[in-house]
Formats: C-alpha cells, structure tokens, sequence
C-alpha cells in the first residue's frame, strides 16, 4: 500500500504535538510543586512570627516552674480528674505482666545455666532434698572452713568425709571475687563429683552442703584453715539474713586432719555432746 506525503506530514505533526503536552503537563507540576513549598514555608514563618514575644524572642517550651501552692494543686487536681482510658490500662498491665514473666523466665534460665555448670540434673537436686534431713533447731552441725588455695584432693576427701555427717563446706568468698561465680561454680564440682573425671550435668553429686559465708568465718575468728566448729541451727541460713548474734559454736579445732581427729578434739575440749552424733554417724570409736 502506498503512503501519500500528506499522511506523513499528519502524523509528525501529531506526535510534536503530543510531546509539547507532555512537556507543558510536566513544567506545570514542577509549578505547583515549588507553589506548595513556598506556601509550607509562608506558613511556617507565619507560626514563628506569631509565637515571638514583643522582644522578638522565641518562648521557652518547657513548662515553667512554680513555687506557688495553688498552681500546683491545680495541677495535682488535674491529674486527679483526668479522664480514665480503660484500654490505656489494660495495655499498661499486660505489658507488666509480659515483663515480670519475662524476668522470672531469665531468672530460670540462670538458675539452669549455674546447676548445668555444677553438674546437677533439677530431678537429682529434687531427690537430694527430699533426701536430706530435716536441720533439728537444738541440734549441731558439723562446719568445716576451708579455703580454695587447699589441694582439691584435701578438699574431696573432706567432702567424703563431711557427707557421712551431713556437715557443711564453709568458704569464706569466692575466687576471682563475687562477680565471677564460673570458678566457684567449677571448684564446687571438682569437690563433690563421685567421679573426679566425670564432666557434664550427668555427673553424680555428693550430698554435702558447700556455702559461701564471710560472717560465720568472722563471728568465729577463724585465722587459718582448715578448722572445725561445731555450729547450732541451720549455718546454711544465708548471711543476708542473719546479724552478728546468731548462734555460734562453743570452740574452733584447727589441724589439717581427718575429720575424726578434729572431732576427738573437739570433744577434749568440753564439746562431747555436740559431736557425739557426728561421731556416730562417722563411726568413730
């Protein structure tokens, strides 16, 4: 098919035609783009003019402070007659309520981490509770103050020892100080595994009561360890709890010796009551 000039001319004039609409469309958009900028600024000084005091300085935002009895009973009042917003209350209380969960399952998991580290299962502590006996308040205690720096080999055969007699391991702090509970956690394993190359949660414990207690080592003045003392009550009553004039014992044995020994001595020295069943129970002679 052939195609005359003149439609050829028709269509160019066309599509010129077209692209000067575009262009005039897109120049007048700028227009009234850059016409509502100007406008937002007009009305932005507007505001600041307005907010300027006589001096031409602009107010402070903050409230300002009174000192005046009245003004701040209005205020108090207000407060008092504000509306209540039921939905406002109920949204305050949830998120409470998410963030006291959320707190005690960080507890927990703290909990879990330190029994993880001193190898103990949650079914086997439950069992070693229920196991031990419980404290007679007339009774006495076997406590032996040890330190860290012993040989941990000293210090398992004491635990052997002390769990014969339901006594008590007493240390006066913790190694590295009380913002790294790792060592402690790692020394209290070594001592009461069963078995000394045993690691993990699924190592068997000793039931031997092991405490942390600067007090109960000043209320008895003990200079060097190992020594004994023979404590009435409970002395793995936390420290925090309890005040200078807790019970105490009678005397302090120091020796590094075998628990029967420290006993005997004890006992020489007017204590044959209170380590007559700790005797028993140790099978000493």
């Amino acid at each position: 098919m052939r195609i005359s000039k003149r439609s050829i001319r028709s269509a160019s004039l066309a599509v010129l035609l077209g692209v000067a609409s575009a262009a005039l469309a897109q120049d007048s958009g700028r227009q009234s783009a850059a016409d509502q900028g100007q406008a937002s600024m007009d009305r932005l000084e507007g505001a600041v003019a307005r907010g300027k005091d006589a001096a031409g300085h602009i107010p402070d935002p903050r409230l300002p402070r009174t000192d005046n009895p009245a003004d701040r009973r209005r205020a108090f009042e207000g407060l008092r007659n504000r509306a209540s917003a039921p939905e406002m209350e109920a949204r305050a209380r949830a998120a409470q309520a998410r963030g006291e969960a959320s707190l005690a399952a960080e507890r927990e998991r703290q909990a879990k981490a330190l029994r993880q580290a001193l190898g103990l299962e949650p079914a086997e502590e439950q069992a070693l509770a229920k196991a031990a006996p419980a404290v007679i308040a007339k009774g006495w205690v076997p406590v032996l103050f040890v330190s860290s720096s012993m040989p941990i080999s000293t210090l398992r055969n004491y635990a052997v020892q002390l769990e014969k007699v339901r006594g008590v391991l007493a240390f006066r702090g913790v190694p590295g100080g009380l913002r790294k509970m790792g060592p402690m956690a790692n020394l209290t394993a070594e001592i009461l595994r069963l078995d000394p190359g045993c690691e993990g949660p699924a190592c068997v414990m000793r039931d031997v009561q092991l405490i942390v207690d600067p007090i109960v080592f000043r209320q008895h003045g003990i200079a060097r360890v190992p020594a004994l003392a023979m404590i009435p009550g409970d002395p793995t009553q936390a420290y925090c709890e309890r005040d200078d004039e807790s019970p105490r014992a009678a005397h302090v044995v120091y020796g590094d010796s075998a628990l029967s020994g420290l006993l005997e001595e004890y006992a020489r020295l007017g204590g044959k009551e209170e380590v007559s069943h700790a005797q028993a129970l140790l099978g000493a002679r």
